[in-house]
Formats: structure tokens, C-alpha cells, sequence
């Protein structure tokens, strides 16, 4: 299936569920888990990568509303993933989440169009509450420029 079949599908599919969709990308399992079961219970359709290599392949074949990725280390290994978002779409709010605070990581992330740089673990109320103005926003914004 080309890339391009492979978008059309992934947006049929997103536009069928209703949901917005949110991909999370992060090494580490618990993190996966935990932050994956708190966006399902607010009603978002959450898909899950477990390294930074598919978080960059999915963002090329399904469409998202919102990306989260792991910083990683003070190497910021999440860049390619956050690199690539911003690259297909400018307008898609991408959120790094982190462990250490490395400031060269925070500006990088902010240069390139993350929306925010947060440091783990977030509490779940605060995840749901920065998600929900981010989607709703974007989504906006998406519906203005449609008119």
C-alpha cells in the first residue's frame, strides 16, 4: 500500500471514530501505560509507540490531533518524532514530556514548535486539562481555516 493509500485510510478511519486521536510516544513502558489509561478514560483514541523509530513511521501513515513524546535523555532522542510532526503539520500541538529538565533540550523542543516542555510525572488532572485546550484549540483553528 503506498503512503499516500496508507494517509487516506488513516484518515477515513479518524474521521469514523469521532474521537480525537492521540499518538504517544515514549521508552518507557509504565509511562506508556499510565498516561495511554488516563487519555482513554477522557474519551481519546490513544496509540502507542514504544520507540522513537515507530513514533516517526506512524505520524507518516495515521492522521493525529495531538502528539506526546518523551524527551528521552539529555540527548533528546523524542527530536526526530517531534521533528517530524511539526513538519507534516505545523498546526498539530506536540507536547515533550521529560524526567530531567536540560535546558539546550527545552529551547531545541520550543524552536522547533512543541507547544510545551513538561517535567514526569504529570499528574494525571494536568495531562487531561493541558490535552483537552490544546485538541479544542487546534481542532478551532482547523474549523476557522475550513470557512
Amino acid at each position: 500500500m503506498s503512503s499516500s493509500a496508507a494517509i487516506q485510510r488513516g484518515m477515513e478511519f479518524a474521521s469514523r471514530s469521532g474521537k480525537p486521536r492521540i499518538l504517544l510516544v515514549d521508552e518507557d513502558p509504565s509511562d506508556l501505560r499510565i498516561y495511554r489509561v488516563v487519555l482513554e478514560a477522557q474519551g481519546f483514541e490513544v496509540h502507542t509507540c514504544a520507540s522513537y523509530e515507530s513514533g516517526v513511521r506512524f505520524l507518516d501513515v495515521q492522521p493525529f490531533d495531538f502528539v506526546l513524546v518523551s524527551q528521552g535523555s539529555r540527548a533528546f532522542e523524542g527530536r526526530a518524532v517531534l521533528g517530524r510532526a511539526v513538519e507534516l503539520d505545523r498546526h498539530r500541538p506536540v507536547l515533550v514530556l521529560t524526567r530531567c529538565i536540560e535546558m539546550g533540550c527545552y529551547l531545541e523542543a520550543m524552536q522547533m514548535g512543541a507547544v510545551d516542555y513538561l517535567q514526569k510525572p504529570v499528574a494525571p488532572h494536568e495531562l487531561i486539562r493541558f490535552v483537552q485546550a490544546h485538541v479544542r484549540h487546534s481542532q478551532f483553528k482547523f474549523q476557522a481555516a475550513a470557512v
